[in-house]
């Protein structure tokens, strides 16, 4: 799925990666844990194409995403990757649906079709009852859950979670860790989330440790 060689990234004369490799396979779920200042969002940043390496290469699926134009870049994160951060970054003004239909319709689809596979992911995430509400009408658990649906709404090949647990309540993390689980097994999908929630990191198929811009 991902194979990522000899990632190396630089701000300045600050060196952040020093020359990662990776391989994620699919319907693979990898958590990647380490002290702040290890690496770990940078490399996933990198990853989920939101910034580009210093040198070294990213395969996915066989296609050498290093090289793409940006143009070409964006059309892919749009199709093929699903990002849920920390913050649900829901915008204020529109309902949960319209939040998660967003993404499809940047991706051309009708209003028709967006619609109807919000409503099965809304369902899939027992949510259907809060389709019309807006954010501020949610619970912090619920809101989230929306930002989830809204990463999943184009089929993306893999899903970036950047601390996604980091804003809940235990038990809100509790339901979000068995949720991606839930998605691995309902839809196949392959996740990768940084954390530094022990308890996510070890129900993970993999978890890869990241020290000094390395894996460990």
């Amino acid at each position: 799925m991902i194979t990522g060689k000899q990632i190396k990234k630089q701000y300045g004369e600050l060196e952040v990666l020093k020359g990662v490799d990776l391989h994620i396979a699919p319907s693979e779920i990898v958590s990647i844990v380490g002290s702040s200042g290890a690496g770990k969002t940078t490399l996933l940043t990198i990853l989920g194409t939101l910034d580009k390496p210093t040198s070294g290469e990213i395969e996915f699926n066989g296609i050498n995403i290093t090289s793409l134009s940006e143009k070409k870049l964006a059309q892919f994160r749009n199709q093929y990757i699903g990002f849920i951060f920390q913050f649900h970054h829901l915008l204020p003004e529109f309902t949960a649906l319209e939040n998660i239909c967003i993404p499809a319709f940047i991706n051309k689809a009708s209003k028709k079709e967006a619609e109807l596979n919000a409503y099965k992911l809304l369902n899939l995430l027992g949510l259907e009852d809060r389709a019309n509400h807006k954010p501020s009408e949610l619970s912090g658990g619920e809101q989230q859950r929306v930002a989830v649906a809204r990463a999943l709404i184009n089929n993306p090949k893999v899903i970036f979670a950047d601390e996604p647990s980091g804003n809940l309540d235990s038990t809100n993390a509790q339901k979000l860790h068995e949720l991606f689980f839930t998605l691995r097994q309902e839809l196949k999908q392959t996740i990768v989330v940084v954390t530094h929630n022990e308890l996510l990191a070890n129900m993970a198929d993999r978890k890869l440790v990241m020290k000094d811009g390395l894996i460990a």
